[in-house]
């Protein structure tokens, strides 16, 4: 299972193949595994009808530092 979104979603296409260890947990408990439906850059697009920053991670906060 993975999020129909991933092939646009800014943070994933710029952190999916980050070694940075909150990435790689990111990416697989919301991008491909059980709170997609939690995701907050999910909730941003629907609400502004835009993508949100590539540096919005899912859970909202925003990325800081290197990849």
């Amino acid at each position: 299972m993975e999020c129909q979104l991933l092939p646009n979603c800014g943070f994933f296409k710029k952190y999916q193949e980050s070694k940075n260890l909150a990435c790689v947990g990111f990416i697989n408990r919301y991008c491909k595994g059980s709170d997609m439906d939690q995701c907050k850059r999910l909730e941003y697009r629907k609400k502004n009808n835009a993508p949100p920053p590539e540096d919005m991670m899912p859970s909202g906060q925003m990325m800081t530092g290197e990849k």
